[in-house]
């Protein structure tokens, strides 16, 4: 429980939580160090690791460079039952509620369960629900699951509320990896309102004033990822940072 305190304790403090994904498919050995640094010093609250497929390297010395180079979480943010991993602080125990694929609700969890036990790693256990984005993102095609339409919020609210209801400790609404949209607004106010447990927002967030919309909304933890797989985004990190954390003094 230690991990999910901490962001428990990072939203009551700082008004919402920020955290960043690291696809070890997508950044290079060379940049990942100078990043991890770079996101330490603008406010960054700690780290996703994970992606859809993890074609290239190796899942625990990745982990292990990042937790070399920072003290903040490591969290898997698994695309398979192979991204496990000792090393990393927790795991998002992924259930895809917004789906009616049961290999992606509960199938694969059986097998994955002992291995996260092994590993004796925290499971956070997470509803995940895809949202449309605008085009077929690769979570969406991965899971084999229909993301909820843009226009339902409702049916969001429900699914949310259906899976506190089913003891999940965090809800995830996911636009997706290079989604051309984010989350709409409305939806992530529509399940906020109706959950009393912390809503997790990502996908399509390109800027801080979204960043911003979105805990405005009720969100209690931002993702990022895709967007600064660019260096020259780096810079903007802090923006983001400071646009998430409403309860702290802005930094000049």
């Amino acid at each position: 429980m230690e991990i999910y305190k901490n962001l428990l304790n990072t939203i009551e403090i700082k008004g919402a939580a920020y955290l960043v994904l690291l696809d070890p498919d997508k950044i290079s050995d060379a940049k990942l160090v100078p990043f991890i640094h770079h996101c330490e010093k603008s406010g960054v609250d700690g780290f996703l690791i994970g992606g859809s497929l993890m074609i290239s390297g190796n899942l625990d010395s990745f982990i292990d460079r990042v937790k070399s180079t920072t003290s903040l979480p490591a969290i898997i943010f698994p695309g398979s039952i192979n991204q496990v991993s000792p090393i990393a602080d927790a795991i998002l125990f992924l259930s895809v509620i917004s789906g009616r694929n049961a290999e992606h609700l509960i199938g694969k969890h059986v097998v994955a369960s002992s291995l996260v036990k092994k590993a004796n790693i925290e499971p956070i256990s997470t509803g995940y629900i895809l949202v449309e984005s605008g085009k077929t993102t690769t979570a969406v095609y991965m899971s084999g699951s229909l993301p909820v339409p843009r226009n339902k919020p409702e049916i969001a609210a429900a699914t949310a509320l259906a899976g506190e209801y089913l003891g999940m400790k965090l809800i995830y609404l996911e636009a997706g990896s290079g989604a051309e949209e984010a989350v709409p607004n409305e939806m992530v106010k529509a399940v906020a309102e109706e959950c009393t447990i912390p809503i997790v927002v990502g996908g399509g967030i390109r800027n801080a004033q979204t960043a911003r919309a979105k805990v405005e909304n009720g969100a209690s933890i931002i993702i990022t990822g895709n967007f600064f797989e660019n260096e020259n985004n780096w810079d903007l990190i802090k923006d983001f940072a400071q646009a998430v954390h409403f309860k702290l003094p802005i930094e000049v």
